[in-house]
Order: C-alpha cells, then structure tokens, then sequence
C-alpha cells in the first residue's frame, strides 16, 4: 500500500459527495433548448450523477466528459464541481482539479469532504503547507478521520515537523488500530531521525498486523542489513521483492516518501550480489515470439 492516501479526494466521486438526483432530466439535452435555469441545473445534476456512476466503474473518459458538463450546466452546485475536480485529479491534472475543488469549496465552505480532497490534491502538488492548512480545516469540521489524520501526517512529515507528523499517524491508529500504514510511517519518522531500533519496532507492529505487507518487511530487511544482522535483512528482503518487486525501485521509494537516510541505506542493500540475483529472478521475461 503506497504512503501517500489518495482515497479521499476521490471518493468525492464515488459517493461521499452525494448528487440529489433531480425530479426530472435525461442524459441528453434536448434539440430544442427551451430550458430555465432550474431545469438546466437539474440537467448537470443528473449528469453529474451519471459521472459518479461512470467513475465506479472506472470509465474515467466518459465521466470526465459528463461531469465537465454538469459543471457548465450548474455552475452554483458545489456538487458537481466536487466530482469533476476529483475526477481532474485522477487523471492527474492538479491544476485544474484544484481549481474546480476551490470552485466547490467557494459555494460549501462547511463541508469537509472538499477541505480533505483539497489537502490531498494539494499534497501532490508538494504544496504542503496548504495541504496542511486544508486538512486541518477539514479536521474541525469534521475530527478524527483516520484517511485525512493519515495525510496530515504525511504533510507535516515532508515539512520535517516530525513530532506533529507522529502525531497524527498515531490520532489515525487510534481510530483504526488495524491501519499500518499510518503505524508504518512512524517508523520512517524514527528512522530519519536516526532512531532505526525504534523504526524497526514499529515496522514490526506492522507486520503483525498484515504478514504479507511488503514495505514494512522491506524497511525491517534494510534497518538490520544496516545494523550488521546480514543474513536476516537479506532472508527479509527476498521475501518482501518476490511480494512487490517496486520496493527494489528507488524512485518508487521515494514516491512513497522513504527518507534520504533510509534510501541510501536501501540503495547500498540493493546493490547486494544476493539482491541482485533476486531482483534478476523477478524481471519480467520478454516474449519469445
């Protein structure tokens, strides 16, 4: 599971940003437009519903298109632009997400929904003191939401506010102990902060709780290669490659927001002759045709 929680800005789309749907429309306007400015906005609504529909399931083009509509169509529900700035950002256009998310929160300031996707989307964009400022807007009016606590961190993490970035992690295990990730980036914390035993602990607690996560076993094998428990890191580290070979990517690493000390101390564990021939192992093999 990657560091970065991306859920939140997107979920706008599948639901939690809820579309009235309208007394009356169809997908299609009419050839004769004789419509008042209620029935045009019932029109984006219902497109804007349709989007939603679309976008569960993942036809991404054809929602994009229907929610960019809505928008135009009903230019004062805050819904419509909710779901065509989530659906911006799925396809990777931060600017244009964000513009239409700031539209949405122009006319709902009160919902928090926005504030989350906004700090997510502005977290992408490495803005993370306005990510900041938003999820913690969004906080307020609505606390203790384990995905927008996560990001928080996350943001603060970036910022090198390290106690506030534990902070939050541990706010977002206390409303589900079962989330690792969040348990998981404690550890980063500690261990860009050069406590790698109590990194490995809470990488350990990880583990316990999914046997099969691949990135807290990949940063245990990585702290004990570098703490001289060789033969362990390296057992740890095949294993946690044959799960998801992208942790023997340093891009992907740093993607997922691994520290520069953890990342050079990867890098050395990567280069290995045993990792090596296990990353080897794990290539794809071309087709023989």
């Amino acid at each position: 599971m990657p560091n970065r929680n991306f859920l939140i800005p997107f979920s706008i789309a599948l639901g939690l940003f809820t579309v009235a749907p309208p007394v009356m429309g169809q997908a299609l306007l009419p050839r004769t437009l004789q419509l008042d400015g209620t029935q045009l906005e019932q029109q984006g609504l219902f497109l804007a519903e349709e989007a939603a529909q679309l976008a569960r399931f993942q036809q991404f083009e054809l929602a994009l298109a229907r929610a960019e509509l809505a928008a135009q169509l009903a230019p004062n529900a805050p819904q419509a632009w909710g779901i065509l700035g989530s659906l911006y950002l799925q396809s990777k256009e931060l600017p244009k997400g964000i513009a239409a998310l700031e539209q949405a929160r122009s006319l709902d300031p009160e919902n928090h929904v926005v504030m989350f996707a906004l700090g997510s989307a502005y977290f992408q964009q490495q803005n993370y003191q306005q990510a900041i400022n938003s999820l913690q807007a969004g906080l307020k009016l609505q606390p203790d939401v384990t995905g927008a606590l996560f990001d928080l961190g996350n943001a603060y993490y970036m910022t090198r506010e390290y106690r506030e970035a534990i902070a939050q992690y541990e706010r977002a295990v206390a409303q589900d102990e079962t989330f690792w990730p969040a348990i998981n980036n404690i550890g980063l914390v500690e261990y860009e902060q050069g406590n790698a035993t109590a990194a490995i602990k809470q990488w350990e607690t990880a583990l316990s709780i999914d046997s099969e996560a691949a990135e807290p076993m990949m940063a245990i094998a990585v702290a004990m290669y570098a703490q001289g428990n060789r033969e362990r890191g390296l057992s740890l580290g095949e294993t946690a490659l044959r799960i998801d070979p992208r942790y023997g990517e340093v891009d992907f690493l740093v993607e997922n927001l691994w520290g520069s000390r953890l990342v050079e101390d990867t890098k050395k564990f990567l280069e290995t002759p045993r990792i090596q021939a296990t990353l080897a192992q794990l290539e794809p093999t071309p087709n023989s045709n």
